[in-house]
């Protein structure tokens, strides 16, 4: 190698190292992207509704009277995935709802093998525009649910379709997915200081009732 030869790769040296350590940082910023896309895919599904996802934890109830001048069908579908051995079953598999009114639907969750096992209830709602109007604020799929060897559970769902749902929007079917889980305890938000606010209401409400007839 000549003199000139050396000079010239001691030169370009730095350009080099440069170059290296420009494509080593893009590199890690792609793989931080992909890391976090998943997590932001999905809370840009939660706020938008795209893909029938909803929110993930509770909601307060839009304050808004009922429609009574408009009725939607709301239907429920339960299923679990593959290899799990749990059933869960909607006590109403559709119900007719005012949008704006507030309603309470029950679910039984049941752990037909003989060990011990964690489950989560992920719903999603069709269509899809529906989503971003269904406000939960008592629900078993905001948390993991684990049950015993034949144990079965009933827990409630706490919902309202609110009065900007689109006119055209006659059905609204919500679907639940059991996955299992790999721990965590069972927990029902129904200590919710929201949803025991609602319910002290609710009870009122139906006291009053029963003392004015």
């Amino acid at each position: 190698m000549s003199k000139a030869e050396a000079e010239e790769i001691t030169d370009r040296a730095p350009q080099v190292r440069r170059t290296v350590t420009r494509t080593l940082v893009v590199l890690a910023g792609m793989f931080v992207f992909a890391f976090a896309l998943v997590p932001l895919y999905d809370v840009f599904c939660q706020v938008t509704g795209l893909n029938g996802k909803t929110s993930a934890s509770a909601q307060t109830l839009a304050n808004q009277d009922a429609d009574m001048s408009r009725t939607v069908n709301m239907q429920f579908i339960t299923r679990s995935s593959a290899g799990l051995p749990w059933q869960l079953e909607a006590h109403t598999r559709q119900v007719q709802v005012h949008p704006g009114a507030s309603v309470e639907v029950y679910f039984t969750f049941t752990n037909l093998s003989d060990r011990t096992m964690v489950a989560r209830a992920v719903p999603s709602v069709t269509p899809s525009e529906a989503a971003t109007h269904l406000r939960k604020l008592a629900c078993f799929c905001f948390q993991n649910q684990q049950l015993g060897p034949g144990e079965s559970f009933k827990a409630p769902l706490v919902f309202q379709l609110t009065r900007e749902l689109p006119d055209d929007i006659r059905t609204v079917t919500m679907v639940y997915t059991l996955h299992p889980q790999d721990s965590g305890p069972r927990q029902v938000q129904v200590s919710d200081p929201t949803f025991d606010q609602w319910l002290a209401g609710h009870v009122s409400a139906l006291d009053l009732a029963m003392d004015n007839s």
